[in-house]
Parts: C-alpha cells; sequence; structure tokens
C-alpha cells in the first residue's frame, strides 16, 4: 500500500502561522471581506463569544487578542484608569488608530468589568460602528437561564443580520455549528496528542495552529489543522527529563508567543493550558446537544463548557477541577500565569492556592502583560522551580 506524501512539515505550517499572527492588522480578514460584496466582519475577545451565529450571518468572527508587545499606547490610556489590563487598552488603541477600521462590528460581553466598560467606551468614541453586548446568564441554576441565553442568541444573530442583510435560519447556524464543532474536534486531537507526547508538539506549536483560526474563515482554519495532522504523524523523537505542567490564567489576555516557548525551554512540557478558550469553549460537539441549534448552543454553554474563572458556575468548584486536571493529564506541577491586573484571575488564585497545596501540587505564581519583550526574569524562575521538583 503507497503510503499518503507529506506535501509539507510541521515547522512549514506553524512559521505561517506564527507570521500571521505576528503581522500587525489583519490582511487576511480583510482580504476575506472585499473578495464578496456584502461581507462583514465582527471582532471578539479571546474569551467565549457565539462565533457561530456571527459566521451563519455571513460574518467573519475574527479574535481581538489585543495589540501584542509591538503597540504603543499613545491614546486609550486617556480613556481609561492605570491600573486594567493591557488588552482593554491595546483593543481600544487599536479601534483609535484605525486598525479596526474595516470591522463592521464588536462584541463584548461580562468577562470582567474592564471589558464591560470597553463596550461602553467604544459606543461613545466610535458611534458609527456596531457594538453588541452579550448578557450571559450569571445564574446557572435558575431554570430559565437556558431559555435566555436562546433568546439572547437569536437577539444577536437577528442585529449581525442587519449588517450583512442575511437572516440567520435555522439549517444556516446548523451548518455553521457543525464547521466550528469539525474545528474543535481537530483543535481536541491536537492537544490530546500533546498532553500523551509533549515531545512531539510544543505549546509554542499548538498555540499558533489554534491562534490562527482567530484570523481566518473556519474553512480554511479546518484545512490548515487537517494538514498539521498529517505532518504531526510523521514526527519522531524521545522525551526528555522535564517537569510535567498545567498552565492556567491565561484565559483571555494572551501571553507573548515568545514567553511560551520561553517556559517550555525552561525544562517544561506543557501539557494542558486554558489559551484561547473562546474556540475550545465547549467539551463535545455542540450539534449532538439538541435538534434545535440555537438551543443546542445554550445547553452547551450551560452544561458542556470549560471551568473557567469568567464562568459564574457555582456548581462546578474550579479549584477542585483544576485539581482534576492535574491528576488526569499526570502534571507534576501548575504554572499560573495571570496577566498583570486580570481581576478574575487574581480573585480565583487564592482558592487555586489552597487547593493545590491541600493536594500535594506543587505550583508557581507569575504575572505577565503584553509589552513584554525580556523573558529572562521569567525564564530563571521556572528554571529554579524546574530544578527544586527534580533534584528534590
Amino acid at each position: 500500500m503507497q503510503m499518503p506524501v507529506i506535501e509539507e512539515h510541521l515547522e512549514e505550517i506553524v512559521e505561517r502561522c506564527v507570521q500571521a499572527i505576528e503581522t500587525q492588522g489583519f490582511p487576511d480578514a480583510e482580504s476575506w471581506k472585499r473578495a464578496v460584496p456584502g461581507r462583514a466582519i465582527v471582532g471578539c475577545f479571546p474569551v467565549y463569544s457565539p462565533v457561530e451565529v456571527f459566521h451563519a450571518a455571513g460574518m467573519l468572527p475574527v479574535g481581538l487578542c489585543g495589540g501584542g508587545n509591538r503597540m504603543e499606547i499613545a491614546h486609550a490610556d486617556s480613556r481609561f484608569q492605570s491600573f486594567v489590563c493591557s488588552i482593554v487598552k491595546s483593543t481600544l488603541e487599536q479601534g483609535m488608530t484605525g486598525v479596526l477600521a474595516d470591522f463592521d462590528a464588536l462584541v463584548f460581553h461580562s468577562i470582567c468589568d474592564p471589558a464591560r466598560n470597553l463596550a461602553s467606551v467604544y459606543r461613545r468614541n466610535f458611534p458609527g460602528k456596531k457594538i453588541e453586548y452579550i448578557h450571559f446568564p450569571q445564574n446557572f441554576e435558575a431554570p430559565e437561564a437556558t431559555v435566555y441565553l436562546v433568546r439572547e442568541y437569536a437577539r444577536v444573530a437577528e442585529s449581525m443580520s442587519e449588517l450583512t442583510g442575511r437572516s440567520v435560519r435555522a439549517e444556516d447556524l446548523q451548518a455553521s455549528i457543525d464547521t466550528y464543532d469539525a474545528v474543535r474536534r481537530l483543535v481536541r486531537q491536537l492537544y490530546a496528542v500533546r498532553s500523551d507526547t509533549p515531545h512531539l508538539l510544543s505549546t509554542r506549536e499548538l498555540y499558533s495552529l489554534v491562534r490562527y483560526g482567530y484570523l481566518v474563515p473556519p474553512e480554511e482554519h479546518l484545512e490548515v489543522l487537517t494538514r498539521a495532522l498529517a505532518a504531526l504523524s510523521e514526527r519522531q523523537g524521545r522525551p526528555r527529563d522535564r517537569v510535567r505542567a498545567i498552565l492556567v490564567g491565561s484565559f483571555c489576555e494572551q501571553p507573548p508567543i515568545d514567553l511560551i516557548g520561553a517556559i517550555e525551554d525552561a525544562g517544561c512540557y506543557l501539557v494542558d493550558d486554558d489559551f484561547l478558550i473562546g474556540r475550545r469553549w465547549f467539551v463535545g460537539d455542540v450539534s449532538r446537544r439538541s435538534s434545535d441549534p440555537y438551543l443546542a448552543l445554550a445547553q452547551s454553554y450551560m452544561d458542556a463548557s470549560v471551568s473557567t474563572p469568567v464562568k459564574h458556575d457555582l456548581r462546578v468548584s474550579k479549584s477542585a477541577a483544576l485539581v482534576e486536571r492535574a491528576r488526569r493529564h499526570s502534571a507534576d506541577a501548575v504554572i499560573v500565569l495571570c496577566a498583570k491586573f486580570c481581576e478574575p484571575a487574581l480573585f480565583e488564585y487564592p482558592l487555586y492556592r489552597r487547593a493545590l497545596q491541600d493536594a500535594g501540587i506543587p505550583h508557581i505564581f507569575l504575572e505577565f502583560e503584553e509589552k513584554m519583550w525580556m523573558f529572562d526574569r521569567t525564564r530563571t524562575e521556572i528554571e529554579t522551580f524546574v530544578e527544586s521538583l527534580l533534584f528534590a
């Protein structure tokens, strides 16, 4: 039997993803919009947004991950106090410097108080741009919560349809759910490979492959992930003597890619993380929850989504869930990497610390911000932490 020919190596695929991520602006999304009249772009924060609804309305959902460490904050500081996270400021800076000029809508929701306020600041400063705020349920035990969320999704769908002139039919939404389900399945496969054989797939590579999907249509992302899995099957290597660690705390503002690489180079195999959870929000296929696509999305959000500090589900202990994750992935330690001034992550950390201490799982707490250029201090702290575990 003739083996299939691998047309490109994984390194080549990842490098193209990295170049797209580090390119200033959103040229791929803008080219997609200009290719066909009536198309529209909607910007979404890295935490969960109903991208399937936007896609079904004929829009391209693009992830707003801030300006990175190449953007100077020259205007946004005058609209916010100094003690807010970098992603809020740099997202506003992108708007005020024209980077988001081709975006037809921006969507925010109850991630935290600064993100909530960012929606109001955008409305005030950009009155001609559609700004949506999604009100997600805060009481997961209320029997009305799921019905409420169905209505909220339908409201947002109608709002987005005003931009494209394309109403969201049930079959359109189901098709979009199926597409994103396919993407999420491949992402879960890549995460499983990274957990089982982290010496074959680094977190820097995995992160780049997933984040590329924030910039391009899901159909294109699906093709890239498929090629990446095929190329990954050809990789060989031997595991090194490293600490298996879970990384949490970076669910919204994203660390620089080189910081992720520095943590790995300091002696860690990152076997699980909460990077970019907005596109990995559901733990299974949405389409299997209900024949009504709106209801399937709502039920998945309520009962089949990840545990995170920005989802106020009191039915689940987030600290217990973290301990369970560490054990499930055979982790030796946990790295808590929080964005500076990130209130949800910092509020959760004391509970994490107590649970990890009670479970006998070592951990280290670190902070980062978008503007980081030098990672020597972080690398040194991780190296010291790793040595304390390997040579104890």
